[in-house]
């Protein structure tokens, strides 16, 4: 049985009554183990604790997938897409509804290349899981209503830093979407720690991950060539591996998203 809410809560108030008779003190136990339960699962991207999670492949496919974060960026992303072509790789952009907005060309070029889009909030608001319900759910309805005028209607959603909340399966419901995390990634800070980013990846990488990478420009020429050399590295390597790197549908088991006339 997973360990979820629902279970955890059941299992400490049961455990209190049968405590209780014995001492109030010990009662509590459960009850304070529950609480630090609550309070940390949110952090743990591949704990399906407040709603069910997708992490890594659920449907026996031993392949990886790619996806890359944060983006679309006029500066990143065609550098990606090239590498992309260049190995003749496909991923998922998990993309910010801000930034479409302000480059639908990029997401056009993403869609024509074969690749899939998803959604990755508003703004990536990393306290988005502090707001009110009525906030997160306005804050993935934009995007998705952005995109839609795009002609992409994702079905996926990955929540900014991986965090969730038990207000986040009510927003998901609304626009028809699943939570999407990842099971292996580089700890890069956003590429901000881009050294040996391809070793690191390969280092963790098991069968049937979902590759967490980002869509983020560099500070400087010299940085961007170096994660450009790096990302080229990682890339070389996963196009010799087996097994090969999978459409992140084909882990999950369902469309990451659907196409629609643009409005």
């Amino acid at each position: 049985m997973k360990l979820t809410v629902h279970t955890a809560a059941a299992a400490s108030f049961l455990s209190a009554l049968l405590l209780l008779p014995c001492s109030a003190l010990l009662a509590t136990i459960p009850l304070l183990l529950f609480l630090l339960l609550c309070i940390t699962a949110p952090f743990c991207p591949q704990w399906s604790f407040y709603l069910p999670l997708i992490s890594k492949s659920v449907t026996g496919n031993r392949g990886v997938a790619l996806t890359f974060d944060d983006g679309p960026n006029s500066i990143s992303t065609p550098i990606i897409l090239t590498l992309l072509q260049k190995h003749k790789l496909q991923a998922c952009f998990f993309v910010i509804g801000e930034k479409a907005a302000a480059h639908p060309e990029l997401i056009a070029e993403i869609i024509k290349q074969g690749h899939s889009i998803g959604n990755h909030s508003w703004r990536h608001d990393n306290l988005l899981m502090l707001r009110s319900r009525k906030q997160l759910c306005l804050d993935i309805h934009n995007t998705q209503e952005t995109l839609g005028r795009m002609g992409v209607i994702p079905t996926v959603f990955r929540p900014p830093a991986g965090i969730t909340n038990p207000r986040l399966r009510y927003a998901l419901k609304r626009e028809g979407l699943i939570a999407i995390t990842y099971s292996c990634r580089a700890f890069d800070g956003g590429n901000k720690n881009i050294t040996d980013l391809a070793q690191r990846i390969l280092n963790r990488l098991q069968d049937g991950d979902i590759i967490l990478l980002h869509d983020i420009p560099l500070n400087d020429d010299t940085e961007q060539e170096v994660w450009a050399r790096e990302l080229d590295n990682l890339l070389t390597s996963l196009g010799n591996r087996k097994p090969v790197v999978e459409p992140l549908e084909k882990l999950i088991g369902q469309q990451v998203m659907r196409k629609k006339r643009k409005k």
